[in-house]
């Protein structure tokens, strides 16, 4: 079935490896950046495809890896993925070279890891598998919960990371598209491609962390429920009021800021995918000066992670070639972003559809609110 036909979630989650079970994850991840270099290596230039490159390199990576047979797959199909990724970029005019191989990350898939209902993951690495508790939330509502415990949601392709001796697994899921999701997602493809030209909008939220102009959101209830347990661990904290309460304070505060910050790191990388993806060449946020008289209701933390990932995505893009800008969010809320129409008045927004929702009174547009701004802006950059 076609990639747009389902909707797809990354659920972030740390895994808690005991000492031995980290030293064969650990093997793992070196040997997976092996195979994958080992396979690029050998279908550098010309072979892309996982069909071409599989056959090539896989002998070989079994030959001088550990991997097992599947991961070894993975590490061809990973290569595949870089190559094809460099020649897009080459016909696009933009400078590229061989991949190289060097996060510490190895890709799982339904055969090389498998999740349990206990909130274990079981992982195949170089030598055997082992199971591994994730760190969850206690509150069953809690955001991983949503997805793991789901019979909606089905469990994809997934990569470990290894971050200063942490370990974090971004679980991939997906469900079938309802046929208004499928038909909202047509529509957006096609006015983002006759009217946005070269330039993504993002509009930044609580609800949703960024909204682009090519529909694409970034749901922020990961980030509201963490920061929400936070909160009441501090205040448990504080009650106690102890040495080794304020110690543990900020032990919390360092764990805080750790988890936010890969949280915004991968919103970041998917904002500047997207703009590749559709060929953008620049990236347009709304002035973050103003953002605490946008959204009085955002914490500090809201607003810490909209300049925290501003500043992500603005180097990040830079890697791609990709332009990254801030501009006047003056009335772009009320204007319609339909370029035959641009009516600009207050009641476009809200209307009686609801405050997440924009009807244009002159040309009756109707559209979910955030992805108007963002096409606007895109405009005001274009």
């Amino acid at each position: 079935m076609a990639r747009d036909e389902y909707i797809r979630r990354t659920v972030i989650t740390r895994a808690l490896p005991s000492e031995d079970a980290a030293a064969l994850i650990d093997a793992t991840i070196e040997e997976y950046k092996e195979g994958c270099q080992i396979a690029t290596d050998m279908a550098w230039p010309t072979k892309k495809s996982k069909s071409d490159v599989q056959p090539l390199a896989y002998d070989t990576i079994r030959e001088e890896t550990n991997l097992t047979s599947q991961h070894t797959i993975l590490a061809t199909h990973q290569a595949a993925e870089a190559i094809t990724g460099c020649h897009e970029h080459k016909e696009k005019g933009r400078k590229t070279s061989k991949p190289t191989f060097t996060a510490d990350t190895v890709t799982y898939d339904s055969r090389t890891m498998t999740l349990f209902d206990d909130g274990t993951v079981s992982l195949s690495t170089v030598e055997n598998r082992v199971r591994i508790p994730l760190d969850l939330p206690k509150d069953e509502n809690g955001y991983q919960h949503r997805f793991i415990e789901s019979e909606e949601w089905e469990l994809t392709e997934s990569t470990l990371t290894r971050r200063d001796r942490s370990y974090y697994i971004h679980l991939g899921f997906r469900r079938f598209a309802t046929d208004a999701e499928r038909d909202a997602a047509k529509d957006h493809a096609n006015d983002t491609t006759t009217e946005d030209g070269t330039v993504l909008g993002v509009d930044l939220g609580v609800a949703n962390l960024a909204v682009t102009s090519t529909g694409l959101f970034i749901s922020g209830d990961e980030f509201t429920h963490w920061q929400r347990e936070y909160e009441r661990r501090r205040a448990s904290m504080q009650q106690t009021g102890t040495r080794w309460a304020h110690r543990d304070m900020q032990r919390v505060g360092r764990k805080e800021k750790g988890r936010f910050t890969i949280m915004l790191h991968e919103a970041a990388n998917t904002i500047v995918e997207e703009a590749d993806t559709n060929d953008c060449t620049h990236i347009a946020f709304e002035n973050l000066d103003g953002i605490r008289d946008r959204l009085p209701w955002a914490t500090w933390h809201h607003r810490w992670a909209f300049r925290k990932m501003y500043e992500f995505v603005s180097y990040k893009a830079v890697a791609r070639g990709i332009s990254v800008r801030q501009v006047n969010p003056k009335n772009t809320s009320r204007q319609c972003s339909r370029t035959d129409c641009g009516f600009t008045h207050p009641d476009n927004r809200p209307c009686s559809n609801g405050q997440d929702e924009f009807c244009c009174l002159k040309c009756g547009y109707e559209v979910h609110a955030d992805y108007n701004v963002t096409k606007t802006r895109s405009v005001l950059v274009g």
